[in-house]
């Protein structure tokens, strides 16, 4: 081959739609999502999650009274640990979300620690078309976090209201011109 003949041929430019999120005929019982988003739990992240919520259990903000638990070490606040995988979740589940109606059967099977990886996953356990706004369906999910170990550290259930298929509002946002964009002619 030579150089030549390895060269692309010019195009038009084309817009490429992206991740847009799902609706509510998108949703299967039975589907699991893995979510690709982890997060390193920091100090900051926990000192500043349990302060800014007025939370005054010692054993997330003292160090030395953390010590002395059998833990050994600062826990990572629970209800940061639920909004992370929750928030974790949304690129997934919720990103058209009208409502969140709801967590059930939330535990904390293993302790969190600063330093601590945490990823989720959810699976879809029902869905159903709302009575009261046809607009809208419920989704049942099934969640979990989990560390760099494999070690599931929150679990729950969670319904949410989602738009159905021609009804999310906003959707036609406003653009520049494209023309602004280098040509890619330009490049060839």
């Amino acid at each position: 081959m030579t150089e030549e003949s390895m060269q692309v041929p010019a195009r038009e430019s084309r817009v490429v739609a992206g991740w847009s999120g799902r609706l509510f005929e998108d949703f299967s019982p039975g589907d699991i999502y893995y979510h690709p988003f982890g997060k390193t739990v920091t100090e900051s992240d926990n000192q500043s999650f349990t302060l800014m919520t007025q939370n005054v259990a010692k054993t997330h903000v003292d160090r030395n009274f953390a010590k002395a638990t059998e833990f050994g070490l600062p826990l990572v606040n629970s209800a940061f640990t639920l909004a992370l995988v929750t928030g974790q979740s949304t690129i997934d589940l919720s990103m058209n979300v009208f409502a969140n109606m709801g967590w059930d059967e939330v535990r904390m099977p293993s302790p969190v620690y600063e330093g601590d990886t945490i990823y989720s996953r959810s699976k879809v356990l029902s869905t159903r078309a709302s009575k009261s706004r046809p607009n809208l369906g419920l989704v049942t999910v099934a969640t979990e976090g989990f560390n760099q170990d494999n070690k599931i550290v929150v679990s729950y259930r969670r319904t949410f209201m989602v738009y159905r298929q021609g009804h999310l509002p906003g959707s036609g946002s406003a653009r520049p011109d494209e023309t602004t964009l280098p040509s890619i002619a330009d490049f060839q």
